[in-house]
């Protein structure tokens, strides 16, 4: 810590936390969550799905081995504000490109740091997601009151729009035998490299683009990517991936991804209690019997009911810790999709075999 500027935490259960300034200086609102993970903080501020939250990092120190330019999942950013025990602005990797607290104001990122991260996870486990506030700029807990009862409830909110891309861009080589269309609502970068890697040519098409607009790319499968918020308003996105289905090409989904599969397959999707994040969440593989660590970061989750009665549906992975749905797939069509992050950036490697069984349902299909 190098700033004794107070600052405070306000919840919408009017818990109050007060700490130290780090980042830039002001106020900001979104909705609370946690993650566990020790390491890869930078991909974690970085990954879009965090657009509109305020993030715990529930590790004791975030920021002792600085931020690298290339260790991360986008042009910046995304996470609204941050909490942390100790948010470190010393840093001892030689490769590093500068601080976490640098970092942070350069990209506008109001914090707070001094918090006890622990009890304050406690918390949020027993009460659930809900709104914040942190301010560095006032701690009159009234005025806060306030501005924070006119922040909008994650729940019916729609945000993949407002972190896609804005242009179609292209990645990998052009002349690759495989072609696939990204639906982009928010993708990480490594998840189109791990496409790329495995010899694939991708296009990325903002989130509105019509299926007319797409096929002119002339794909052999499709993406549909991970991103922020709720994703039974997106009605654009669930209406162009039922045309989609009906092209009988494959399909992969990850994250918002999967329940928008659901969704396009008339299964609702719901807000859970406090939602996954982190990067050593257990999920059982139904198919081969097989366990693997996961990557984790959604508040939504897919109707388990729902699925068992819709018949066309099936599950194909499950959370360990909790048995929420982790995977499904589509009977007679190709088209699967899992609730984690198999890219796993940060985290460990244990699903990229997810995209090899993608490329090689597309080569099945024969182009």
């Amino acid at each position: 810590m190098t700033n004794f500027t107070p600052a405070v935490l306000l919840l919408a259960d009017g818990t109050v936390a007060h700490g130290h300034a780090f980042g830039a200086i002001g106020t900001t609102t979104g909705e609370i969550c946690f993650n566990t993970g020790m390491t890869g903080y930078q991909e974690v501020f970085t990954d879009p799905s965090y657009f509109g939250q305020v993030l715990i990092m529930n590790s004791a120190h975030i920021g002792n081995y600085g931020v690298k330019d290339g260790d991360v999942e986008s042009g910046g950013v995304k996470i609204n504000g941050l909490i942390g025990r100790n948010l470190e602005d010393g840093y001892s990797r030689k490769l590093a490109n500068g601080s976490l607290n640098d970092y942070l104001k350069t990209n506008g990122i109001v914090s707070i740091e001094g918090v006890d991260t622990r009890a304050l996870v406690a918390h949020v486990r027993t009460k659930g997601a809900m709104n914040c506030i942190i301010s560095s700029e006032t701690t009159d807990i009234e005025s806060l009151k306030k501005k924070l009862a006119g922040v909008p409830d994650m729940d019916g909110l729609e945000l993949a729009s407002q972190v896609s891309t804005t242009t179609s861009y292209e990645v990998g080589d052009k002349n690759a035998a495989i072609r696939i269309a990204v639906m982009d609502y928010g993708v990480k970068r490594n998840i189109l490299n791990c496409m790329v890697e495995r010899g694939a040519f991708v296009k990325v098409f903002p989130a509105k683009t019509s299926l007319e607009e797409v096929k002119k790319f002339e794909p052999h499968g499709y993406f549909i990517s991970n991103g922020p918020g709720d994703p039974a308003p997106m009605d654009y996105a669930i209406k162009t991936l039922k045309q989609i289905l009906k092209e009988e090409k494959p399909v992969f989904g990850i994250c918002l991804g999967h329940q928008l599969l659901a969704l396009a397959n008339d299964i609702p999707t719901f807000k859970m209690h406090h939602g996954h994040r982190g990067l050593n969440h257990p999920v059982k593989n139904l198919v081969t019997g097989r366990s693997e660590i996961t990557t984790q970061n959604h508040g939504f989750g897919v109707d388990p009911e729902a699925v068992k009665k819709a018949g066309h549906v099936e599950i194909t992975h499950v959370n360990l810790n909790d048995q929420s749905i982790e995977g499904i797939r589509v009977k007679g069509k190709p088209a699967f999709s899992v609730q984690y992050h198999p890219e796993a950036t940060p985290g460990p490697h244990d699903s990229r075999y997810l995209f090899d069984e993608f490329i090689n349902l597309i080569r099945e299909q024969g182009n």
